[in-house]
């Protein structure tokens, strides 16, 4: 794959060549939702700027000031850098300015600024030649890194370096996003969190890009301007030019290339829908969660970072259901300290109150990697040493977190969920770690809520299988249905070459699902569910008839899933669970999901329930 919008051309990111397609055909690329939304339009290929620096042999007595020229362009850059991170602390909230702080890392970096002195003095050129090089070997080593947080501050290196090359040489950025004179779909291998940041919000509809995840900064600041957004499409620079027409669907994470009459047609159509729920919004926010028969229905959101609790309220949940707090360990050098996560913890309770807070412990492992702890690679690392195996094995990382969320429980409504509890045992061996903690805060004298409620992540069929030993332990469940799906089914949820096989309508899955509901009830606690199966449309009645207590998914979800809940009886639904639960196959259950959902409430169903 070509890498393209990088600094330099080498064997390993070559920038972006001129294409000539003779087809024009439709073409569909899967990639990441990273911001919801829908957009048709025009394409503006972004971020083909080459700074190809010259090379100049320079004699012995040149390398001083060859040096202090480095040294005065590493300044310069640092100080556009920290204006940079002011206007956006100031425009957009401290936490995205907070981003900018890696950039300054890169400049700071002694390991980076030593060798490229190093080469200097050896090669005998000008720096920065010298210094280009040195960039493209991290780039290149970065690229190909297994660890996300490793690949995803490539595109913090690539903005810094072609900040210091820039400077190095003498000229001026080329237009960035806020210069488009017209409006256009953005398309680039990567957006910096710079570009991102400036975009003309007029202008820009969407944007679309080669790499990047749903945690990437870009990712991050794309949801808090609203401009829909996908990352992670590997190849969308080599298959658009300048021009040509594409449908960005920010919900699902596709783009469609060169689409038909047919295609438009639908996408507009489910463009309106979209943009009339969302009209919806204002009053469904004001109208309770509940059934036709007038039974209560918990709507929550999931979060991974404090600056989401807006979107969990302007969208109408009564809640945040799981918040993941393992991405603020992500993206980062070093652990963050107790004070650090104590008032993150706290900023989100205090937010959200009266509705309370599900706060996940530390869920380390599988498809999330902290790249400052040594963490031996496995491999399985989906059934391996991770969430509440690796809490429990490093007690001091656990100890600090749970000091930080009982902390927090003091100003405002916190449970406590632990994540990928196996069995009842596990479930004791974290409380007596918390009951630690509680003893060492009583001795200090620091409030706390010392009647935290603490739950149990149901992901693991062994979990699902003994919930009813569980239950009378846990103050609530919470199913994890991402997980519980792939480890129910042997299915990997990343591999895409079995995706096929990961089907959440699974008869397997929905007894297991049933299995849980009906322990927690006897019990008397209350069971929600925080996978993404919260969110799907054509699942809401199913998961309303076997009773289950709590929806808690993507904040953007929440008005669909309360208009759902709002247009049947739990009789209708528990009608409809009954039937499923007597199929055989999970396509069965799907085919007739969809027409439930499409005889019941028609609008919400629009196209989507013809598949």
């Amino acid at each position: 794959m070509q890498r393209a919008g990088l600094i330099l051309t080498t064997k390993k990111n070559p920038m972006r060549q001129n294409r000539h397609r003779t087809s024009k055909k439709q073409l569909q690329l899967k990639g990441v939702p990273a911001a919801p939304g829908i957009v048709i339009g025009r394409v503006h290929v972004f971020g083909t700027e080459e700074l190809m620096p010259p090379k100049r042999n320079i004699a012995a007595e040149e390398i001083p000031a060859e040096i202090e020229r480095f040294k005065k362009g590493l300044a310069e850059t640092k100080k556009e850098i920290i204006e940079i991170e002011e206007t956006i602390s100031r425009e957009m909230g401290v936490e995205h300015g907070r981003i900018f702080s890696a950039h300054l890392l890169v400049l700071e970096d002694v390991v980076l600024v030593e060798e490229v002195i190093a080469r200097l003095k050896k090669k005998k050129r000008n720096v920065e030649s010298i210094f280009a090089e040195v960039l493209n070997k991290y780039i290149d080593v970065l690229s190909d890194a297994k660890d996300e947080y490793l690949r995803e501050r490539v595109s913090d290196i690539t903005d810094v370096g072609k900040r210091i090359l820039r400077n190095l040489m003498g000229g001026r950025r080329d237009s960035g996003l806020e210069d488009l004179s017209e409006k256009a779909i953005v398309v680039a291998y990567d957006l910096s969190p710079s570009d991102t940041a400036m975009m003309h919000k007029g202008r820009v509809l969407g944007f679309a890009t080669d790499i990047g995840g749903r945690t990437s900064h870009t990712a991050i600041m794309a949801k808090s301007l609203e401009i829909p957004a996908v990352v992670g499409l590997e190849n969308v620079t080599d298959v658009v030019e300048n021009g040509d027409r594409v449908i960005l669907d920010g919900m699902h994470g596709v783009v469609i290339v060169n689409p038909t009459k047919r295609f438009i047609e639908k996408y507009e159509k489910e463009k309106k829908r979209y943009e009339s729920i969302e009209k919806e919004l204002v009053e469904l926010k004001l109208l309770p969660s509940e059934t036709l028969d007038g039974e209560k229905v918990v709507l929550a959101g999931n979060i991974e970072l404090p600056e989401d609790v807006a979107s969990v309220l302007s969208h109408g949940a009564e809640g945040i259901g799981l918040y993941r707090t393992e991405y603020f360990f992500m993206n980062r050098r070093d652990l963050p300290s107790e004070e650090e996560q104590f008032n993150a913890y706290k900023s989100v309770a205090t937010r959200i109150k009266p509705y309370y807070v599900i706060v996940r412990t530390l869920d380390l492992g599988g498809d999330k990697f902290l790249s400052q702890l040594d963490v031996p690679r496995e491999m399985n690392p989906f059934m391996g040493w991770r969430a509440i195996r690796f809490c429990l094995a490093r007690p001091d990382i656990f100890k600090t977190q749970l000091r930080a969320i009982l902390r927090a429980s003091a100003f405002g409504n916190l449970k406590l969920m632990y994540p990928m509890i196996s069995g009842v045992e596990e479930f004791r061996q974290a409380n007596a770690v918390v009951e630690e903690v509680k003893t060492d805060l009583k001795k200090q004298g620091i409030p706390f809520n010392e009647n935290i409620p603490i739950g149990a992540m149901i992901e693991v069929p062994s979990a699902a299988l003994t919930s009813d030993v569980l239950a009378k332990e846990a103050a609530f469940f919470s199913i994890g249905t991402n997980d519980l799906i792939q480890y129910s089914l042997a299915v990997d949820r990343v591999n895409e070459k079995i995706a096929y096989l990961y089907e959440p309508t699974h008869p397997a899955v929905l007894n297991l699902i049933k299995l849980i509901i009906d322990n927690g009830h006897r019990e008397n606690i209350s069971v929600g569910l925080c996978g993404e199966m919260a969110g799907d449309i054509s699942l809401v009645m199913i998961l309303l008839g076997l009773g289950l207590d709590e929806f808690s998914t993507s904040p953007i979800a929440v008005p669909e899933v309360k208009k759902i809940v709002r247009s049947v009886t739990r009789a209708q639904a528990k009608d409809i669970a009954e039937k499923v639960l007597g199929m055989q196959t999970g396509k069965q259950v799907q085919q007739f999901a969809r027409a439930k959902l499409k005889e019941l409430v028609p609008d919400v169903a629009g196209e989507w329930s013809e598949g």
